[in-house]
């Protein structure tokens, strides 16, 4: 624990640090270790701040096994039952669910959710003074059954498409709004996000904003020349780049024919940057071979640039690429707060988003950014193109730079300290 911080808990009235169980499938593991990096980044922070162990739950279904690399399930049968990541204790448990439920039987993979933790709960007792579920349904409201077996109060943590899809769901809907009414306290990464959890049922007064991080040390203001020689892209031309998750609902399509358009006038020639795994990504890759053979060799001075697939990079080379680039896009048709824009603010590069989710609340439009409407590739081609004009003003980035993941960190740790003790220091279970 860093100092000042245990003198901070005497003043506020607390007995010590809180010890935060946090419930979730939204995590890292040995067989995806570049996943979910955000919740990765934050736990790591708070767990400087207070004890921390993830429940982290596997989905699996009886025969898994047979499945080999086929599928996700059958990929994380090599996932070990316990393990520790950044410093943090991991115990991933076996969480039974119903492959293709879809909305109408949604509601059944809760109750599988907790019988996978019931096993550990004879161990967890006495261990915890507050769970947190993180990831709207089911995990939050399997946390919330887990916490009550506990005697434990409990928090609750959304992110982006659980709020703004899933927990929208008729199915659901009411299993979430039960969670989020008894919820000590039910957090947002975004102002509008806080407002949805409103709206589906949590309290307004226990309805709070904990924006996240970026790692500082990572992404800041760098020279684009060196970050594209060390990265081996082009050196000629600009460069916009997507990262995240390679699917259709990030838009993936939308942004294929949005860069058909560009780089057609006869001025220096657009690359895009392709960073990011997922079920599309033979189709960017076919679109990358299919402009290839295309090209002539004077496109590259004419304009028509490369589409560059780069796969799934660890957290160290996205922040190379966010150097290297001279805009971010990110198309998706839902979002939350998605921290690759977060992070793209912290290098000074401009965002093209769509107005979904809590983008809007930290891209400013002309400032920091462009925003378009979702599912719309010819706003994206136009707005695309009009960001590559922009001169932007760095000044701008810095004013609209987010908290590091400490800062992050710390106000998490306040929240989940005020759930488990209370305002007066008494446990609040």
């Amino acid at each position: 624990m860093k100092p000042g911080v245990n003198v901070g808990m005497k003043e506020a009235g607390w007995p010590r640090q809180p010890r935060v169980l946090w419930v979730t499938r939204i995590f890292p593991n040995r067989v995806e270790p570049l996943s979910c990096a955000f919740q990765r980044q934050q736990l790591a922070a708070l767990s400087r701040r207070c004890a921390v162990e993830v429940l982290a739950a596997i989905p699996y279904h009886p025969g898994v096994s047979l499945l080999g690399e086929r599928t996700r399930p059958g990929r994380l049968v090599a996932v070990p039952a316990r393990d520790e990541i950044d410093g943090v204790p991991v115990v991933h448990a076996r969480a039974p669910y119903l492959p293709g439920a879809g909305r109408v039987l949604a509601p059944v993979n809760a109750p599988l959710y907790l019988a996978g933790l019931l096993p550990h709960v004879p161990r967890l007792r006495g261990r915890f003074d507050v769970v947190l579920g993180a990831w709207l349904y089911p995990d939050a409201c399997a946390a919330a059954l887990l916490a009550r077996m506990l005697g434990l109060p409990y928090a609750v943590k959304a992110h982006g498409t659980d709020v703004n899809v899933v927990a929208r769901w008729r199915s659901v809907r009411p299993l979430v709004g039960s969670a989020l009414r008894s919820a000590a306290c039910a957090i947002g990464v975004s102002r509008p996000m806080v407002e949805a959890l409103v709206a589906l049922g949590a309290p307004k007064e226990r309805a709070v904003l904990v924006r996240n991080g970026v790692d500082r040390a990572l992404f800041r203001p760098a020279d684009r020349r060196a970050a594209r020689r060390e990265l081996g892209l082009p050196a000629y031309g600009r460069i916009v780049t997507f990262v995240g998750h390679v699917s259709r609902e990030k838009g993936i399509h939308e942004l294929l024919r949005a860069f058909e358009a560009l780089g057609s006038d006869g001025s220096e020639p657009v690359h895009l940057v392709i960073v990011g795994d997922g079920p599309e990504r033979a189709a960017v890759e076919q679109a990358a071979a299919r402009r290839d053979r295309e090209r002539a060799p004077a496109d590259l001075l004419e304009g028509r640039g490369r589409i560059i697939a780069v796969g799934a990079r660890p957290l160290s080379a996205v922040a190379r690429h966010m150097a290297a680039t001279d805009l971010l896009v990110l198309p998706s048709w839902a979002e939350g707060t998605p921290n690759v824009v977060l992070e793209a603010l912290a290098a000074a590069r401009p965002v093209v988003a769509t107005r979904v989710g809590g983008i809007p609340d930290v891209v400013t439009p002309g400032r920091t950014g462009l925003l378009v409407p979702p599912r719309d590739a010819g706003a994206l081609g136009r707005a695309l193109r009009e960001a590559l004009a922009r001169a932007w003003d760095e000044d701008a980035f810095a004013e609209a730079a987010p908290p590091s993941w400490e800062e992050s960190a710390e106000a998490l740790r306040r929240l989940l300290a005020r759930a488990a003790f209370g305002d007066d220091g008494r446990a609040a279970a």
